[in-house]
């Protein structure tokens, strides 16, 4: 789905003349206000309605918001071994204390791997 908006994105871009220079800087959720005659981002809301439409027709989808992804996201980084600054770089966030408060609840997988990591070097 976010490959087909980054086509669309781009197609949107090159109607009204604006350069789409695909790169980390360039936001993927936006779109043309018309009144202001600029590419903005998209208001969460919008993206959490059209979740809302998708879970309408697809009902054997479990509901979820577009935070709701980021905590997902966040959450199986830190499971996969990523780091807390990974994270909070990937995030976005400034200050490296907000993704700790948030985001450093340890899943059970996580706890186990740190234990087996620690048996593992243990028993060298």
């Amino acid at each position: 789905m976010l490959e087909k908006w980054r086509r669309r994105q781009i197609e949107e871009y090159k109607d009204i003349n604006i350069p789409f220079i695909c790169d980390e800087h360039q936001p993927l959720l936006t779109r043309f206000d018309y009144n202001e005659r600029k590419m903005k981002l998209i208001r969460l809301a919008s993206l959490n309605d059209k979740l809302a439409a998708i879970f309408e027709k697809h009902k054997e989808f479990q509901p979820i918001t577009i935070h709701g992804f980021r905590h997902t996201h966040a959450s199986i980084l830190f499971e996969a071994g990523a780091s807390i600054k990974d994270v909070q770089v990937r995030l976005g966030h400034t200050d490296i204390q907000t993704t700790m408060n948030i985001y450093t609840h340890v899943t059970n997988t996580a706890k186990e791997k740190v234990t087996n990591l620690f048996k593992s070097y243990m028993d060298l």
